[in-house]
């Protein structure tokens, strides 16, 4: 039997800080953060924002073998899906939950059952079946066996973040999110990191107009992304982390600016699957 070959994205969550469904979303998409990523045989879930209750109900009709959720960080837009993660209360599909973001003597089990805890939460994390947490040490590769290459990056934002890049069939996806830059000066540290890749997912959630109005927060823009990807050799772009304030027109208007500066670069949207 050949080995699948297949590297793709896709996306079920593409917003930051808060879900916002609704008419005016409805392009692009409303849920916040959660990407499905096929590396032949292997699943990997990056992020359990809201859109991850969507990929919960696909992948437990499906049951693989093995579902590897890696999470940047622990801000609740992040990780406000994983009560609603259906695998989690399923036998069938081992969950194994990964962070690296968190400092020492903090594991990332303990931060879960404070957010399914009352008064937060009614359901608490024991429930869950067959899951394991694992915490690491950002900056270190991950070995996730069947060919596949992870790497990750420490990324500046409040309370720590953790960038991956991962590396199948000879191609590669980097998830840059969450991350601020300084103005005029490029990360050095995520230009080496994504070096060279194929496909780079990047903190857009500003423009470069409004970035002076939200420095310290932890994000970064959408032509910083580019000045990184130039900067870095990278193949194609994909905006991501969609501020809840951007509508689609919004957004429609950071699409046409960003793919004539640089051809190629598309707005991550909702549902939409790429091939790396």
């Amino acid at each position: 039997m050949t080995e699948s070959r297949e590297f793709t994205v896709k996306f079920w969550g593409v917003r930051g800080s808060i879900a916002v469904p609704g008419p005016s979303t409805v392009k692009y998409g409303g849920n916040t953060t959660c990407l499905e990523i096929r590396c032949g045989d292997e699943l990997l879930v990056i992020d359990a924002g809201t859109g991850a209750r969507a990929l919960g109900l696909e992948l437990a009709r499906k049951k693989p073998d093995r579902i590897n959720l890696f999470l940047t960080h622990t801000h609740f837009d992040h990780i406000c899906g994983i009560p609603f993660f259906q695998p989690a209360y399923l036998a069938d599909s081992p969950v194994h939950f990964w962070a690296g973001h968190l400092p020492r003597g903090t594991h990332l089990k303990d931060v879960l059952c404070q957010m399914m805890m009352a008064p937060l939460f009614p359901v608490p994390l024991h429930v869950f079946s067959t899951c394991h947490y694992h915490d690491f040490d950002c900056g270190k590769p991950i070995s996730l066996g069947n060919g596949v290459e992870l790497n990750t990056c420490p990324l500046n934002h409040p309370d720590g973040a953790c960038g991956y890049r991962i590396d199948f069939a000879g191609k590669s996806v980097c998830v840059i999110t969450d991350t601020e830059h300084k103005r005029g000066e490029l990360d050095r540290t995520i230009v080496d990191f994504i070096a060279g890749a194929d496909l780079v997912i990047y903190d857009s959630t500003y423009t470069d107009a409004e970035y002076p109005d939200h420095v310290d927060w932890g994000h970064s823009t959408w032509q910083e992304a580019l000045r990184v990807a130039d900067a870095a050799g990278v193949g194609r772009v994909v905006l991501f982390h969609h501020d809840p304030v951007h509508d689609d027109a919004f957004m429609d208007r950071v699409a046409r600016e960003a793919a004539a500066a640089r051809p190629g670069t598309l707005v991550a949207r909702e549902g939409e699957t790429l091939d790396v």
